[in-house]
């Protein structure tokens, strides 16, 4: 599976507002903003957007520098996008090519609307997935590219609610259960069973906050046979219910 198929599914422009903006001199520049440079240059953290470049903020950063962009702040509305975020830099730069710059100009030429809202997601997914192929990130985001660890991650991605086993897990690997276990912990940082709960909670928490689905259901479609031990595993995780995330998680979102 594509990295970011699911994890960018809470990161979207709607409401971001995509404005055309004229940088000069220092500027603090708040995060998760995307800044796509049709003319100058910005420096942040020792890294230039030079025209036709992308700038991704992930904080309030100082930028130096004198550009025309288009831009867009992004609000991360689940829990599962929140774990993409978490892992990126403050800010990385993805190179643009040729007629990248004029193209960028043309965004949000008319003022605001929903196809600017999209062209500045599709951004930046681009953006991202360069970033990705290029630095391959840390924790669980590089070691999806691990031949080891990969297939493991993408099986507890794809099929949340399979009852896995350390020897499941190990299975799609084509390891040993111990092989497994210490290659994991050691590129994710975490044990392959202590991840697995901590993405089942993050799926849970977005299906609590953006469906009337019960308790029970939730449960059943993140791997829980009872919503007993499920509410256990998630009050454990998220610090609050199940029950209480219906108000928390949707205000979030």
């Amino acid at each position: 599976m594509e990295p970011f198929d699911e994890l960018l599914r809470g990161v979207r422009a709607d409401g971001a507002g995509v404005r055309r903006t004229e940088i000069d001199g220092t500027r603090v520049l708040p995060g998760l903003t995307l800044y796509a440079v049709a003319s100058g240059e910005i420096s942040v953290r020792g890294q230039t957007a030079k025209a036709g470049d992308i700038l991704v903020v992930q904080e309030s950063v100082a930028a130096q520098g004198r550009a025309s962009v288009v831009s867009g702040t992004y609000e991360v509305s689940t829990a599962v996008a929140r774990r993409l975020t978490s892992v990126l830099p403050d800010a990385l730069v993805a190179p643009g090519e040729d007629g990248c710059a004029e193209f960028y100009a043309g965004i949000g030429a008319d003022g605001p609307s929903v196809v600017a809202d999209r062209l500045l997601d599709w951004l930046m997914v681009c953006a991202l997935k360069e970033w990705f192929d290029r630095e391959h990130g840390d924790g669980w985001l590089g070691a999806q590219a691990d031949v080891v660890v990969g297939p493991v991650l993408a099986a507890m991605h794809a099929n949340p609610e399979r009852a896995w086993t350390l020897a499941l897990l190990a299975k799609e690997a084509g390891v040993a259960r111990t092989t497994l276990a210490s290659r994991f912990a050691k590129l994710v940082g975490v044990p392959p069973l202590t991840y697995l709960t901590e993405w089942r909670m993050a799926l849970a928490a977005d299906l609590l906050a953006e469906s009337s689905a019960t308790v029970a259901s939730v449960a059943r479609k993140v791997g829980y046979a009872d919503a007993f031990g499920f509410s256990a595993a998630f009050k454990r995780v998220h610090g609050f219910s199940p029950s209480e995330c219906r108000s928390r998680c949707a205000a979030s979102a």
